[in-house]
């Protein structure tokens, strides 16, 4: 039987959701990536203190603002920064003009 897996970790599902939703709460993290909340806030402790995300309080709840100028903590990324990952996944990629058919000409 095949293992289920992702490209993302669940750190980078995490960043994503709250890209996509600065207010979101830990329990709809925690329903959207299929973890408890317990370690939904765990992993969003790991994001504060590592700095990429910024927790504010907005009444009762959190609102959190990712960090996107900072540099991912991948080696064999380079030099891109969370933004720039995070805009590759949530804008739809360009669409390219169709290619002319060169019948009928």
């Amino acid at each position: 039987m095949a293992r289920e897996w992702g490209f993302l970790t669940n750190h980078g599902r995490v960043l994503l959701c709250i890209a996509l939703d600065p207010g979101a709460r830990l329990r709809d993290i925690a329903a959207e990536l299929g973890v408890t909340a317990r370690t939904a806030y765990g992993i969003v402790t790991d994001l504060t203190d590592a700095g990429y995300v910024v927790k504010q309080k907005d009444g009762r709840r959190n609102r959190y603002e990712v960090q996107g100028h900072l540099p991912l903590r991948d080696a064999v990324a380079g030099d891109r920064t969370v933004g720039e990952v995070l805009r590759a996944l949530v804008q739809p990629p360009r669409r390219r003009a169709p290619k002319r058919s060169s019948a009928g000409r």
